[in-house]
């Protein structure tokens, strides 16, 4: 791969108690691309998503073997604490989850929490960050107005803006369009390409067709396994593996 790794997996095993659920995984996420996570469910791809900012590590009897490296240097479980990591590596929810403040509270929340309390300052990234996610000119006029208000496709870009108002460097996915109509699926498909030239996008998608239209590399899943990993034109029109091809051409899954 010819691109700068942002993410670097090597070896990763993944425990919850006796059951092992990702095994030797290897994976080289590329800067600045969208690299789908493909597979039948209970496959693990959600389980490594959530390895890359250790929402895992909220989980009982987690554990984990192997090394996941940002920038080629940081270990993402011993060099840096879970909250500096979860600013650098955001993550978007399967289900809207806004919080139950107005629109200007929740895109604020992470800054404030950061220790930003200008007016001014915070005013200046909640416009930029609802701008980033396409939804500022539906919502300028409402930001004192309650999130939970919003249509399910509105709450999604707003809680990818909250997730960007602390300027991470990697945005994670997890089927963030699985719970909205196709229309709106649509706008989160093209905002993620245009994100993609500030951000890491990594996105958990149970919709192949998704994959092939919005990633630049894809790996497929198979019992908490990367069975295949490529440029995602050259994994649907020519697997290597005979298992991804089964799975591509639904013969199983």
């Amino acid at each position: 791969m010819s691109e700068n790794i942002k993410i670097s997996v090597k070896d990763l095993d993944l425990y919850y108690g006796s059951f092992q659920a990702l095994k030797k995984v290897n994976l080289e996420v590329a800067e600045h691309k969208i690299t789908a996570l493909i597979g039948p469910s209970g496959c693990g791809k959600s389980t490594f998503l959530k390895t890359q900012n250790r929402m895992n590590d909220l989980e009982k009897g987690v554990k984990i073997e192997g090394q996941l490296l940002l920038d080629n240097k940081i270990d993402i479980y011993k060099d840096i604490d879970a909250m500096d990591l979860r600013k650098r590596v955001g993550m978007v929810f399967q289900q809207p989850n806004p919080f139950p403040k107005s629109i200007y509270d929740n895109v604020a929340y992470g800054p404030r929490i950061n220790g930003i309390k200008s007016k001014a300052k915070l005013d200046e990234i909640v416009e930029r960050s609802l701008k980033q996610a396409a939804i500022w000119d539906e919502l300028k006029d409402r930001l004192t107005k309650s999130a939970l208000g919003l249509s399910g496709g509105q709450q999604q870009r707003l809680c990818i803006a909250r997730t960007l108002a602390v300027e991470p460097d990697v945005l994670l996915m997890d089927e963030p369009t699985s719970a909205l109509d196709p229309i709106s699926t649509s706008s989160i498909e093209d905002l993620a390409q245009e994100l993609k030239e500030n951000y890491t996008i990594v996105i958990v998608t149970h919709n192949m067709q998704q994959a092939v239209r919005i990633s630049d590399y894809t790996a497929f899943f198979l019992l908490g396994e990367m069975v295949e990993f490529g440029k995602t034109e050259d994994l649907f029109a020519a697997p290597k593996d005979p298992r991804t091809e089964r799975y591509i051409t639904g013969r199983f899954g």
